[in-house]
């Protein structure tokens, strides 16, 4: 199948450049790729000048079109003709050299997939332990694999508000899982929510669907309203086969106040795109999990070396909360 790779990118060009290097030694190679770049400065185009690779086209978007899903969209509408699939990549991530290949075959096998995403692989260890393991209060466990859970997660268990969802799916209370907590079976899961970072599109997809232009810049959480908007018409997938690893570069990231108010506010957001009309108690779960987390990350100001970041962005955690009262998102 014909794809063209579209990687968004803003103030990373080492990250990018070494994302692209392991591109090049991919064995299924793009037939083109978009570099969307809404750098305030040169370093991505001359770092770029500097290194040849094949395929490669890149834009510098003026400053209306800068922010992910504006690059995202900009980069589509400049796809080439002929092109089946879009893939999207984040910067700072690294590829194993079959990432491709595994990704687009899984279209031939599963025909009826809108969207196919990857698995990170670097982030949490994860252990066989066979269908029969008895899972302790501190584990999670799937598909026949347990890992380490986070303290969050042990005491949303506790209080009775832990996910009733597999990974990469949202409940009707949100604050679900990610597909990040997938297994590495090197399986192919269908799921409801793809990462924007490590996903794919057909191409017919777009004819339909944009990204919203309601998250500005950073773009926290933009890949689930997107999904969760394709996922109720079509089938989505993750081949946990199609491996990469994600650096998460400081450069290019929000500072923590607006990282913690994107986390309340975008939240809610998504929320609603998977259930627009809640009942009581998928509210109070809702607005239960989100306080909860905010405690949790006050708490890490004496429990922590990085008082000062998880102050910050408790702080803008309870900013964004209660002005969901006051200035809903629309």
């Amino acid at each position: 199948m014909k794809f063209t790779l579209i990687i968004c990118s803003y103030m990373r060009p080492q990250p990018l450049l070494r994302l692209l290097q392991s591109v090049q030694e991919q064995a299924l190679y793009p037939n083109e790729i978009l570099i969307i770049d809404g750098s305030t400065n040169n370093e991505t185009e001359l770092i770029l000048k500097e290194n040849h690779f094949d395929n490669l086209n890149y834009f510098m978007v003026p400053e209306a079109d800068r922010g992910l899903t504006q690059q995202r969209n900009f980069g589509i509408e400049r796809v080439g003709k002929g092109t089946e699939v879009v893939c999207f990549l984040d910067d700072d991530t690294v590829l194993e050299k079959d990432y491709f290949e595994e990704l687009i075959q899984t279209y031939a096998i599963y025909p009826e997939a809108l969207g196919v995403g990857g698995a990170i692989i670097d982030e949490t260890k994860c252990e066989f332990v066979g269908y029969d393991y008895q899972v302790k209060i501190d584990e999670y466990f799937f598909d026949g694999w347990k890992r380490k859970d986070g303290s969050r997660f042990i005491l949303r268990k506790k209080l009775g508000l832990d996910s009733d969802c597999p990974p990469g799916y949202s409940s009707l209370y949100s604050h679900g899982r990610s597909v990040g907590f997938l297994p590495p079976s090197g399986k192919t899961y269908e799921v409801e929510m793809l990462m924007g970072g490590v996903s794919s599109f057909r191409k017919t997809v777009f004819d339909t669907f944009k990204f919203s232009t309601y998250f500005e810049g950073y773009g926290l959480y933009e890949d689930a309203d997107f999904t969760l908007r394709v996922a109720k018409t079509g089938k989505l997938y993750v081949n946990t086969a199609a491996k990469l690893n994600h650096y998460h570069a400081e450069s290019g990231r929000p500072n923590h106040y607006q990282y913690g108010k994107m986390v309340v506010r975008n939240g809610w957001y998504v929320w609603r795109i998977k259930n627009p009309k809640p009942l009581v108690d998928a509210k109070l779960k809702w607005h239960s999990i989100t306080i909860l987390l905010t405690i949790l990350r006050f708490s890490n100001t004496f429990t922590t070396s990085k008082r000062k970041q998880a102050f910050t962005e408790a702080w803008g955690r309870t900013v964004g909360w209660w002005s969901l009262f006051i200035d809903t998102p629309q």
